[in-house]
């Protein structure tokens, strides 16, 4: 006759704790962390360290230790990062919250805690070359002359402002419009123009006259816009300029055809289409102005904005200068 175990011997060989459950594990003490302080700057001439002259900071970048996260501020490029044990990290950037054309340098491990009061430098540079740090040629028609804007210089000058207002440091603008001028003029001449001012970036608005040429009653061949537009940004390729190119804005509704804004819209999708294909940044200025409402209240006749309208050219651009392209289309109606 076989021998039935006792539950009290089941139990016990089983290793399962009995009726009373047994005594719960205490949890250990807390793991102690810091914040740990960061500085994400450009670094204008590449070595790794953060020097006197160098005034721009990259805000709302977001910055990695030991998987806790912080981002950037507006102005002065300090994130803190909460929750980090003691210990010695690397220290890293996503890449996908930078703006475009930035790229983070390799730095040393970070030790937590830090000394107090002290902060981690972290360099981003731009592959500018010899080019001039933080100057940008605006180049196209009378648009970029600022025809039409009373108060300010067009776009250029508003964008200089949002940029030392949001990234600290003296942004400087060069102002290289010729009013009347299609595409074609200005592939012509950005040549020269490149090699005149150096510049680190290319804000690029050329388009809205050619629709005054026969060839471009359509937005496809013969039509010659985006031919000339990517001349142009291939040149500044070449230059080591940045390009960034604006989409067009509609013209004034109230007079002009339909047509026209037709014509507009559809070369639009072409000159994104060619940012992908060129890796130029978009700013995107023709969203602005259709998201903005009331397009007859942002123009000065029949195809110049006024103040209003400038702003927001002058917005789109910023935007795609120091922001992420992902950040950009959600940024509109929610300020900058």
């Amino acid at each position: 006759m076989r021998a039935r175990l006792r539950p009290s011997i089941l139990i016990a060989a089983l290793g399962l704790p009995g009726c009373g459950g047994g005594s719960p594990t205490s949890p250990g003490p807390p793991v102690p962390t810091s914040p740990v302080t960061a500085v994400v700057f450009y670094d204008e001439n590449g070595n790794g360290v953060l020097d006197a002259t160098e005034a721009v900071r990259v805000p709302e970048v977001d910055v990695d230790v030991s998987g806790h996260v912080g981002r950037s501020e507006k102005l002065t490029g300090r994130a803190v990062v909460n929750g980090v044990p003691a210990g010695s990290y690397p220290m890293t950037l996503k890449t996908a919250s930078l703006p475009p054309f930035y790229t983070p340098l390799t730095m040393p491990p970070v030790a937590v805690p830090q000394p107090a009061g002290s902060e981690a430098n972290v360099p981003v540079t731009l592959p500018i070359g010899d080019n001039v740090p933080n100057t940008y040629l605006a180049f196209g028609d009378s648009i970029t002359v600022g025809e039409g804007s009373h108060s300010t210089d067009g776009y250029r000058n508003v964008v200089e402002q949002l940029l030392a207002q949001n990234m600290g440091g003296s942004h400087r603008v060069i102002a290289d419009g010729i009013s009347g001028t299609t595409s074609e003029k200005g592939s012509e001449r950005i040549e020269s123009s490149l090699r005149h001012n150096h510049p680190a970036y290319l804000l690029l608005l050329y388009g809205t006259n050619d629709w005054n040429k026969a060839p471009c009653k359509t937005a496809e061949p013969p039509c010659f816009t985006i031919d000339n537009l990517r001349f142009i940004i291939e040149a500044a390729k070449a230059a080591r300029t940045l390009p960034v190119v604006s989409t067009i804005i509609p013209a004034n509704p109230d007079q002009n055809a339909p047509e026209r804004n037709q014509w507009v819209a559809a070369m639009n999708d072409n000159i994104k289409t060619l940012a992908r294909q060129e890796g130029a940044a978009v700013a995107d200025s023709y969203g602005a102005f259709t998201k903005a409402g009331n397009l007859p209240a942002l123009y000065d006749g029949q195809v110049h904005p006024n103040d209003a309208g400038y702003q927001l050219i002058a917005g789109a651009f910023f935007l795609a200068i120091a922001r992420p392209p992902a950040a950009t289309s959600a940024r509109w109606g929610s300020g900058l």
